[in-house]
């Protein structure tokens, strides 16, 4: 395969359509019990592969983003693949999300007939890809943290044989907690916010902001994130003394885009739009409807998003990985902050490279040259570890 080249590519849909036991329909559409995995294979035309790269992003949505598209382009076999929440968390169980990775990874293999398989862990994608990879090497989760199924130990998840992060960050349930607005002191009035700590507010302390700011508002942060993990496990343990071991709740989580650094630009500087994010201004996402977390289930709230209780913790996963892994880092990342890039870099133990794209954002959307120099780095990557042909 040459890099230079252009090639046209084809989508092919597909589903992967599975039986599981479930109490509850835990999505819209579908049958109680029946798990629907949607996914696309995008193929370069006239290229024929043994190595696929495969993007899961635990609600997916990669299929149509600048980079998956360039690497088919580039001659890549792609396979990007939605796990059975598609485009909601609401009721998102990390544990379920790496079953669905792994029945793309298994699909990729036994029906497609590809003998190599790269994770393209994209942003969110990159926690999960190093939570399935841990899994599959050695499994140790025997459950969710709620303590229902599945045992990860008894998936025979199938290995990967290489991991690419790609602007990813070390977990969801970190980064929520990064972007919380500590302000919130009651989650029943969340309207009602300390001044002291809201960001966004009339008396709100201006940037460059001091450490001792900055520590205080961190830890709060994390206060908060803990207090709503301590009411989802009194509710579940209220809820199984009274013999409903499958009762369910759901609430919303204001306030969850209010990270300093996206005021302050010398807060782990890089080459960031100052007073902006991946999603907009924060000022108004720190409320919107499509901010991080904005509704969740208690079960899912422990396994994606709580910072004491989440299994799918990326640095921790990756410290019990032996597959070679490429961690490319955006340069002027507008969502995934540097410290992300160094905590799995501190982490791996397995063979590693890091790359930075400098000045590309976290989407390379309207940047095709950046997105070119990313898909060059990974074409390098693959081809001297005789992961393509060449």
């Amino acid at each position: 395969m040459q890099s230079s080249r252009s090639f046209d590519y084809t989508r092919e849909p597909f589903l992967i359509v599975s039986k599981e036991e479930q109490p509850i329909k835990e999505t819209y559409a579908g049958e109680i019990g029946t798990v629907v995995i949607e996914g696309q294979r995008l193929r370069p035309a006239g290229v024929e592969s043994k190595t696929v790269v495969v993007f899961m992003h635990p609600i997916g949505g990669t299929q149509y983003l600048p980079l998956p598209t360039a690497l088919a382009r580039a001659g890549l076999h792609v396979i990007s693949c939605n796990s059975r929440y598609p485009r909601n968390d609401t009721a998102l169980i990390m544990e379920k999300v790496a079953l669905d990775l792994g029945a793309c990874v298994r699909h990729a293999r036994e029906k497609f007939g590809y003998e190599r398989v790269i994770l393209g862990g994209w942003s969110g994608g990159g926690s999960l890809s190093t939570f399935y990879q841990s899994q599959a090497e050695s499994p140790t989760v025997t459950g969710t943290p709620a303590g229902d199924p599945p045992d990860l130990t008894r998936a025979k998840l199938q290995k990967a044989d290489a991991i690419m992060l790609l602007a990813a960050h070390t977990s969801r349930a970190k980064t929520l907690t990064e972007w919380m607005d500590p302000s919130i002191l009651d989650e029943s009035k969340p309207l009602s916010r300390d001044p002291s700590l809201n960001l966004f507010g009339p008396d709100a302390p201006k940037p460059p902001y001091s450490p001792d700011f900055l520590a205080r508002y961190r830890e709060a942060q994390i206060a908060r994130n803990r207090r709503i993990t301590e009411r989802v496990e009194s509710q579940l343990r209220a809820a199984r003394k009274r013999g409903e071991p499958n009762f369910e709740h759901c609430f919303v989580v204001h306030g969850t885009m209010a990270d300093p650094a996206w005021l302050d630009a010398a807060i782990e500087p890089n080459g960031r739009r100052p007073g902006w994010c991946l999603m907009g201004d924060p000022r108004m996402v720190n409320d919107a409807p499509a901010g991080l977390a904005r509704f969740s289930s208690l079960r899912s709230w422990l396994s994606q998003w709580s910072y004491d209780r989440s299994n799918a913790d990326g640095p921790a996963s990756a410290a019990r990985i032996s597959v070679p892994v490429l961690v490319i880092e955006n340069g002027a990342d507008d969502g995934c902050l540097p410290h992300h890039n160094r905590r799995f870099l501190a982490a791996i133990r397995s063979e590693k490279e890091h790359r930075v794209i400098e000045g590309a954002n976290h989407y390379y959307f309207n940047q095709p040259d950046k997105c070119a120099e990313a898909v060059a780095a990974i074409r390098d990557w693959l081809a001297r570890r005789k992961l393509i042909e060449s």
